[in-house]
């Protein structure tokens, strides 16, 4: 298999995300999407014995595991050290890089992390692998049009201002290439759905700020070196107030959170009828007369 490309600077990610948390994280997507998970995971009516949170930053999705009796032991995975907490271990290694033995979780969560790896499909197989059979994946990343206005507003000035433009909002995945990630990685019952967020901010630089206290600021490798012209920042603040300001004159920003979920195969697990199995023709099922291939309807 040819290596995956280098999208992210992933030394650079955790430098920005160990500022984040020096000058207080920005948590209130990973609130509400630790709250989601933890709703995602009650429907499911089990408790995990050991259960992996892969990357995700602060401690609201341990905490919220160990608060609802939903594992027995928890480990996180980070990529940078932080202080432990009561409710779970700490693993430091990259999501690239999983320490995980084969079968050896009950499941695997992971929150507004996995959107910044360069190997996503590798990443999905290896907790494939980690999980036993019949572990659960449950995942939220960030995908879709999240941060489209910042996209288009920027390219917008810097085409106009500079002559070109530069990638400064990272490409994000669709719904139907994450799920195609799940079914390639080996997932049993893989769903995604998407759950859009629209926050409101006074100014663009506001957004800005809260980017940079969630570390989620530009990480690309192909990004620009030179710093940003102050006249393109100006003229990206106006084009975006201009097509995405609402009437009483805060901007719009999107986050499309996408979900995705998936069992290790076992063999209790539902599966698709074969071929042929059916009990009922179709035409019975319609009531509709069933016509032979090759035969034409009567005009």
């Amino acid at each position: 298999m040819p290596d995956s490309p280098l999208i992210f600077d992933r030394a650079l990610l955790r430098a920005r995300c160990r500022r984040a948390h020096a000058r207080g994280v920005e948590m209130f997507l990973l609130e509400r999407v630790a709250d989601d998970l933890v709703e995602r995971l009650m429907v499911v009516k089990r408790q995990f014995a050991l259960a992996a949170d892969v990357g995700s930053a602060g401690d609201a999705v341990a905490d919220r595991l160990s608060a609802n009796r939903l594992a027995e032991m928890i480990v996180r995975l980070r990529d940078v050290a932080a202080p432990a907490t009561a409710s779970s271990l700490q693993v430091v290694a990259d999501e690239e890089a999983l320490p995980f033995a084969d079968a050896s979780l009950d499941l695997a969560v992971s929150a507004l992390s996995l959107h910044h790896i360069n190997d996503l499909p590798g990443t999905l197989i290896q907790i494939r692998r980690a999980l036993r059979p019949d572990g659960l994946f449950l995942a939220a990343l960030l995908g879709g049009e999240t941060l489209t206005e910042l996209r288009q507003a920027f390219t917008e000035a810097e085409a106009e201002i500079e002559g070109g433009a530069s990638p400064r909002v990272a490409p994000f995945a669709d719904l139907r290439d994450l799920g195609a990630l799940l079914q390639r990685a080996g997932f049993a019952l893989p769903v995604t759905d998407t759950d859009r967020l629209t926050v409101r901010y006074a100014d663009v630089f506001a957004l800005m700020q809260d980017l940079r206290r969630m570390g989620a600021t530009n990480a690309l490798r192909e990004r620009s070196r030179k710093p940003l012209r102050r006249a393109t920042l100006f003229r990206m603040a106006e084009i975006y107030a201009q097509r995405f300001g609402d009437a009483d004159g805060r901007l719009r920003a999107t986050f499309d959170i996408v979900w995705l979920s998936g069992w290790a195969p076992h063999e209790s697990q539902q599966k698709p009828l074969k071929p042929g199995s059916a009990t009922m023709r179709l035409a019975d099922a319609l009531k509709t007369k069933e016509i032979s291939a090759g035969e034409k309807t009567g005009r």
